[in-house]
């Protein structure tokens, strides 16, 4: 064994090494040590005497129990990076209302059964990750001396109560993701964003918030991703929205947002969504005509696939450092979001750039579809349901020759079926149910593949 050894990583996926690995302490010290995916089920007993970790993880493990009070008394002083995730870790032994390393900048529980109150993070912390875990109780307030937070991910817990205020105040002006997705949170969203907003993400979908979308959060000028679907947001359309010029998925779904969507100024170049490629507007009280103001602005729904990016996510890069090492950290954030795609909700974990979906379904929308639509060439799901529209189907939805979902059941339109939507030759879900169409089902490509279901209720078709 050599004394200078500072790094050891072991990594195999369905490997097993023994409970009782030895690391003689009197030999070396290791600062780096990767034991992932080796079916570990409790700690590895030589950590004990490893008081100059920097960098430890046990990501893809079995370990489960207790996170133990030697480790961590163990690792205080220099632990800089600890992954924990993917395992069975139900508490800390010795239970804590703050986290004990000092120095610590990226902690990620993710994945595991840890239950009981939240511990607050050092003001050293960069990254804390602790979604899909059992955590309880009220978000406490002193998580906002963290000021150096990057990437805040609680999604999929059980925490409730606000969302302190002053996460919007003092933390936006470094965070760059904001996950509460999945927990009990009510009140209002914090209702001040700094000006020096620096969130590409956030996600409060599937709580209990309540009140107006906070204007401030136009300071957000990165602001990539705004997902507060499945809440109790009583506003009108937020059009003031348009004007952020990095914006492009807007999720609203199940909320009480109500009245019209006002058509935009057609000179205005700043309040159109021109990167917009995913909006959800279904479930809620919205009537009047259909924003066909906004289809000419949505700029990035009139790209076809062939031009779009393959990147598939949001990728933050950070250093730090520490005593005589350079650090670097990189950490991928996937959008996920719960649209209705194909007649059922899906949950998508990765969302592609290529992805565009536009959902204004289960509203109380009235007038005409509107032929302009045909404009948004790039969109893969077009769902406009359980409405109020009237009129004709629109030949010009074949212009969107990409289109894989089109669901425009249980409204009130008449007419043909148009023959020209068969030239969709990507299209698996049809459904015009429940209008007042007549005459002949076009036939052939992929009409031909249609059960009876999606033509029901049209007692002249």
């Amino acid at each position: 064994m050599l004394p200078n050894l500072q790094l050891l990583v072991l990594t195999g996926v369905g490997l097993t090494f023994p409970q009782n690995i030895s690391i003689n302490s009197s030999l070396f010290k290791l600062q780096s040590l990767h034991l992932e995916s080796c079916n570990f089920t409790e700690f590895p007993k030589f950590l004990r005497y490893q008081d100059k970790l920097s960098e430890l993880s046990l990501w893809g493990n079995n370990i489960t129990g207790n996170i133990p009070e030697w480790f961590v008394n163990t690792t205080r002083e220099n632990l800089l990076f600890l992954n924990l995730s993917n395992n069975i870790l139900t508490s800390f032994e010795q239970p804590l209302n703050f986290l004990p390393w000092n120095n610590l900048k990226v902690l990620d529980l993710s994945d595991n059964k840890l239950r009981g109150p939240l511990p607050t993070p050092p003001s050293s912390m960069l990254v804390y990750q602790v979604s899909n875990n059992h955590f309880h109780g009220v978000l406490p307030h002193h998580i906002c001396r963290a000021t150096s937070l990057v990437y805040l991910d609680l999604s999929e817990n059980n925490l409730m109560g606000e969302i302190p205020s002053c996460i919007g105040r003092q933390l936006s002006g470094s965070l760059q993701v904001l996950n509460a997705r999945g927990n009990k949170f009510g009140g209002v969203i914090p209702q001040t964003f700094s000006k020096s907003c620096k969130l590409k993400v956030i996600n409060l979908s599937q709580n209990q918030l309540e009140g107006k979308l906070p204007k401030s959060l136009v300071n957000c000028t990165l602001l990539e991703v705004l997902d507060v679907g499945s809440n109790r947001i009583n506003d009108t359309f937020p059009s003031w929205l348009g004007s952020m010029p990095m914006l492009q998925v807007l999720i609203l779904r199940h909320n009480n947002i109500y009245g019209k969507i006002a058509t935009p100024f057609p000179s205005s170049v700043g309040n159109g969504f021109h990167r917009l490629r995913i909006i959800d507007l279904s479930y809620n009280y919205l009537i009047g005509n259909l924003p066909s103001g906004y289809f000419q602005k949505w700029v990035a729904m009139t790209d076809s696939i062939e031009n779009s990016s393959n990147s598939s996510s949001s990728y933050f890069l950070m250093y730090f450092f520490s005593r005589s090492q350079f650090w670097t950290y990189g950490e991928k954030y996937n959008y996920v979001v719960t649209i209705t795609n194909k007649g059922s909700e899906t949950v998508y974990p990765k969302i592609l750039t290529i992805l565009r979906v536009l959902d204004l379904s289960s509203n109380k929308f009235t007038g005409i579809i509107p032929k302009d639509i045909g404009n948004l060439r790039g969109l893969q799901a077009l769902n406009l349901s359980n409405n109020n529209l009237v009129g004709g189907i629109p030949s010009s939805l074949a212009n969107i020759t990409n289109l894989e979902s089109l669901d425009l059941s249980e409204n009130m339109l008449s007419g043909l079926i148009p023959r020209e939507l068969t030239v969709l030759n990507f299209l698996e879900v049809f459904n015009v149910s429940h209008n007042r169409l007549v005459r002949a089902i076009p036939e052939g490509e992929q009409f031909n593949t249609f059960d009876n279901s999606s033509f029901a209720g049209n007692l002249a078709l």
